[in-house]
Order: structure tokens, then C-alpha cells, then sequence
């Protein structure tokens, strides 16, 4: 018989050993623990959401839309920033230290069990935490959840949901290892959510891309709603919302074709969706604050596509303020490190490189390597506990500068266990997966 662990402490050393042993690909694991615990994700209606950028941004306004509308919400979305509860939410309630706690105690027995069998039947933390989700939208009793993938879709652990419709957001070049290193082979990795005969909403995707989504979908029966075809290319025609940039506008646009689609008893009328969209909660995407006299931003840009993105907001702030900004910048891995470096260094007055505690993380040396020499002199190695030594205070730039915060979403989660410290302790350590 499995010993309980008594405390939050105990778990979190629990799930970060399972973290610890890496991602194991496949959903047959998952679909055994699903059919164990009698299949929770089939007690209420799910949105299922995909894509290389932007489906967080989706999630949360879906979140914020059906929220407007009255409904009680479930949401599943990772990493966490600064806390695991974060990931799993019932009508914007974080998951509590306790509840983890139950739930890991709960499911371990069933894990060790599994794995009785066979050592590669254990559940993986992604597993766990996609079970607590799964569970905890049907005891608090969500009408309607909106779960986002974590890594492709395929194979990914959500994807034995029976989804009302499915949405892909973005395609892009990120984890080329695990989905392939084409828009296309990514494209049918993600395309793997599409599920017969449901709708699915595709965002602004390369043209080899849609053509694999479209090529899925039909196969499917599944009716296609493209972004594209609905707005158009002007993206001042897109639907506005809260968070800024362009392209949260496109995502924007993905959401409202999700509101659109579903039935008419959820009352979501352009009016609610309009609502929804202007009060959007999602930490770390252009997030405009201000810390010691100065402006601060906050921009996740993980990948080369964000790369993109993260120039047209530099090039829109420059011309709106007149002056480059000071940047902090951290990423992991020389693929990601390479395309945001060469986008920060053309457009910043001075560069704070910085290592996120992460085992992949890119050190100093490291990124410091793929400066162009003529940018060399304006970059520097920076230290968060230097940079912010407590919440109020910025040490570097001057008054007048906006400092930028970039790259990796565990830097931002570093950055915000400091500067609003409201939030608690950090648990980076289980943000990787």
C-alpha cells in the first residue's frame, strides 16, 4: 500500500522526481488513467486549443468571454509562472496547495499500480497534472473547460479529450526535435486534436501548414473556420482586446470564431464576446507595469515566430517613445537564443543577459557568443537578484527608460516572483514540462 505524503513540501519533491524523468510520448498512458478514474473530461463540455504561439493567449480569452457570460469556467494551461496551482483553475480559483496534495495522493496508487506492469506505465507529471485538472473541473463542477495543449497534440496527454470544437492558433518552428522540423510535419503534429466531425478554428498559419490542417480536417468530416478567410489580412479589422500587439489581435480573432461556433445556449453574443476580449488575465504577453520610476514590460518570446512579434512591438515602442529600450534577456537553447538575440541587439540600447534556472537554460557564455560583434560593447551579463534586488525597485536604465523583459516564460516567472512577491515563493522547479 502506498504511504500518503503528508505535506505540500513532500509532493512537489514527488512530482519534480516524476518531472525529472522526462516526457514520455504518447497518450495510451493517459487513456488508462482516464478510463481509471472513469473519465472525468467527459462530464463536461471541452474547447481544446494547439498551436506553437498564441494558444495561452486563446485560452485565457475563450476563459475571459465565457466568464462574461456568466459561466463557470475550467482552465488548463502550462507552465505555471510562478506557482504549479496556476496551471489548473475553476472560475478563475487557483488550484490550492491542499488540493494538489489530495490529488497526488490520490493518483499515485493508481500510477504505482500502472507501473507494476511495466516501469514505462507510470504517469508522468504532465500526466498528473492534466488528471488533476481533469478531475478537479468535474468536482468543482465547470460548465465548460478550455484545455490547452502542452507539447504538439497527437500525443500530447490532453488529447484523449472529446473535444466541441478544437482550435490551432499558430505554426511555427519550436520544439523541432520532438514535432519535426517543417511547418508541415509541426502542422500534422498539432492537427492531431482535430477530432471527427467537429468544428475546428485555424489562426494565421503558413501557407504549407493549412494545407496539411485542411488535408487532416476533411479526412475528419471536421468543418474548418479560418481566421483568414473570415477577417481578412487587415488586422486593424480584427477584433480589439486588452492585450497588446497585433498579433493578439489575430488571436483575438481565433477566439471570437470559437465563441461564434458554440450553440446558442451559452449566450455569447458579440456584445459578450466584445467584453470578454477587453479583460483579458494573461500575465507575461507585452504586460505593461511600472517599477522604479520607469515602465517595465514583460514579453514571453520563446521561439522564432515570437521572435517576429517581439520586433514589431520594439519597432511600435521605439516610435512611440522616441528611445530604445534597455532589455533583459534569457532564453534556453541556442536555437531559441539565436533569433531573439539578433531581434533584441538591433533594437535595444543596452542588453542584460541573464541565465533562467533551468537545466536547458543558456548561460552567459553561451548567448553572449551569438552577439554580432558590433553589438558587443551594449551587452552585459545581468543577475535578477541584482537587476531587482526587492519589488520596488529596478537597477537598471534610468527614469526615463522603458526596460523590456524577454525571452523564456520561466525568465518572466522569475522576474515576477520578485516584483510581486504577492504571489509566493516560486516553484520553478516544476515550471519545465
Amino acid at each position: 500500500m502506498t504511504k500518503e505524503l503528508s505535506d505540500y513540501a513532500s509532493v512537489t519533491e514527488y512530482l519534480y522526481a516524476l518531472k525529472a524523468g522526462g516526457v514520455k510520448y504518447g497518450i495510451d498512458r493517459m487513456r488508462r488513467l482516464a478510463e481509471t478514474l472513469g473519465h472525468p473530461e467527459r462530464t463536461y463540455p471541452v474547447i481544446h486549443v494547439a498551436g506553437t504561439n498564441g494558444k495561452g493567449s486563446v485560452s485565457a480569452m475563450l476563459d475571459a468571454i465565457l466568464h462574461t457570460a456568466g459561466w463557470r469556467t475550467g482552465l488548463y494551461t502550462s507552465p505555471h509562472l510562478v506557482k504549479l496551482g496556476e496551471r489548473v483553475q475553476v472560475a478563475r480559483r487557483l488550484l490550492t496547495e491542499a488540493e494538489i496534495v489530495a490529488y497526488t495522493n490520490e493518483l499515485r496508487p493508481l500510477a504505482a499500480q500502472a507501473a507494476a506492469s511495466a516501469a514505462d506505465e507510470h504517469a508522468t507529471f504532465f500526466e498528473f497534472m492534466t488528471a488533476m485538472a481533469f478531475l478537479q473541473f468535474q468536482r468543482k463542477r465547470a460548465d465548460i473547460a478550455i484545455v490547452e495543449v502542452g507539447l504538439g497534440g497527437r500525443l500530447d496527454a490532453t488529447n484523449v479529450v472529446q473535444p466541441e470544437i478544437t482550435a490551432i492558433t499558430s505554426i511555427g518552428l519550436d520544439h523541432i526535435a520532438e514535432l519535426g522540423g517543417t511547418f508541415e510535419l509541426i502542422a500534422r503534429e498539432k492537427a492531431g486534436i482535430i477530432k471527427p466531425g467537429r468544428p475546428v478554428v485555424m489562426g494565421r498559419l503558413p501557407p504549407g501548414a493549412e494545407r496539411v490542417v485542411r488535408e487532416v480536417a476533411a479526412a475528419c468530416g471536421a468543418p474548418v473556420h479560418s481566421v483568414r478567410e473570415i477577417f481578412g489580412e487587415d488586422v486593424a479589422r480584427y477584433p480589439a482586446t486588452n492585450l497588446e500587439g497585433d498579433y493578439q489581435r489575430w488571436n483575438a480573432a481565433t477566439a471570437t470564431l470559437v465563441a461564434r461556433l458554440l450553440p446558442p445556449k451559452w449566450k455569447l453574443t458579440p456584445e459578450v464576446i466584445a467584453c470578454g476580449l477587453r479583460q483579458v488575465n494573461w500575465p507575461g504577453r507585452w504586460q505593461h507595469t511600472t517599477l522604479g520610476g520607469r515602465t517595465l514590460i514583460l514579453d514571453a518570446s520563446h521561439n522564432p515566430e515570437g521572435a517576429q512579434v517581439l520586433e514589431q512591438n520594439l519597432q511600435q515602442l521605439i516610435a512611440e517613445t522616441g528611445r530604445k529600450p534597455v532589455v533583459i534577456a534569457g532564453a534556453l537553447g541556442e536555437f531559441r537564443a539565436r533569433t531573439l538575440l539578433d531581434v533584441v541587439c538591433r533594437h535595444a540600447r543596452e542588453v542584460h543577459l541573464v541565465t533562467p534556472r533551468q537545466a536547458r537554460a543558456s548561460s552567459f557564455e553561451e548567448l553572449f557568443a551569438l552577439v554580432p560583434a558590433e553589438h558587443r560593447a551594449r551587452v552585459h551579463r545581468g543577475a535578477l537578484e541584482v537587476i531587482f534586488p526587492d519589488a520596488r525597485t529596478c537597477a537598471v536604465g534610468g527614469p526615463e527608460d522603458t526596460v523590456v523583459v524577454t525571452g523564456s516564460i520561466y525568465l518572466l516567472g522569475e522576474v515576477l516572483e520578485r516584483i510581486e512577491p504577492g504571489r509566493g515563493a516560486g516553484e520553478g522547479k516544476l515550471q519545465d514540462f
